[in-house]
């Protein structure tokens, strides 16, 4: 919900590359579908395009209800983007605010690269890390980190730092304005936001931090129906896109 106290945007600067820029190239509203099986059940994916940018604070029922509930069938679940659901609550934080310290540097030098994707190979997202997880977590998670590498098991240093640190997303150049500059912060109880969403909407939802590198689900509604492995199953392409997309919203709907 937006206060007195919610960060605001800065109007966008010029000289941004096309993929700073929203998407202009398909109308908004809902979008093609994409179909799944998974476990011999298919589902059809509907990306929901939203018009404008959604500012820090906005409210995420009113969003959906204005959005979503135009194209929502009985039967139906809504996938969000758990970076629409931290923008909501006001979980963000500016570029300006993080002071890049040595380690943060130390650990950029050995997070994996992907080509043409900043990723984490950032030292402010790094450093906002080791702020979220505290020092204590930080540390053993560097060690233990560069033992996997060395066993061939990556992914040890996010498990020991915890605290959800790898959902931070943001300060990311290639992004769209003004993620370039905002680092968005883990959702703030994804299970209960669903969960609520569902009773004041009747919209069954599921939220969780998907992309191109990986899929997570941090929580869905009782009504879905579903368990999170078979959720992520479904989701596991990120119907919702990322990047200047500009689909926060997924409707999902099985196909008899």
């Amino acid at each position: 919900m937006a206060t007195e106290n919610t960060p605001k945007m800065a109007p966008r600067p010029e000289g941004l590359r096309e993929s700073n820029l929203p998407d202009t190239k398909t109308q908004p509203g809902l979008q093609a579908g994409r179909t799944i099986t998974v476990d011999g059940v298919t589902y059809e994916r509907f990306p929901v395009k939203v018009p404008r940018l959604i500012e820090f604070g906005e409210d995420l029922e009113k969003l959906l209800i204005e959005f979503v509930k135009p194209h929502f069938r009985q039967g139906d679940w809504v996938a969000l983007s758990e970076k629409l659901v931290s923008i909501s609550q006001n979980r963000v934080r500016h570029i300006s605010t993080v002071k890049v310290t040595w380690l943060a540097r130390f650990i950029r030098r050995g997070v994996k690269k992907h080509k043409n994707m900043t990723a984490w190979n950032n030292p402010e997202k790094i450093q906002v890390a080791i702020e979220e997880a505290g020092l204590w977590r930080i540390i053993p998670a560097m060690v233990i980190g560069v033992i996997g590498k060395a066993i061939g098991q990556r992914g040890w240093f996010w498990t020991i730092a915890g605290n959800r640190v790898s959902e931070i997303d943001g300060f990311i150049p290639e992004d769209m304005y003004p993620y370039t500059e905002w680092a968005v912060l883990p959702a703030a109880d994804p299970e209960a936001t669903c969960e609520k969403i569902e009773h004041d909407l009747g919209m069954p939802c599921m939220t969780g931090d998907m992309n191109f590198i990986d899929v997570q689900i941090l929580g869905a509604s009782h009504g879905v129906g579903l368990d999170l492995a078979t959720i992520k199953k479904i989701v596991i392409d990120n119907p919702l896109g990322q990047g200047n997309k500009m689909t926060p919203f997924c409707i999902v709907r099985r196909i008899d």
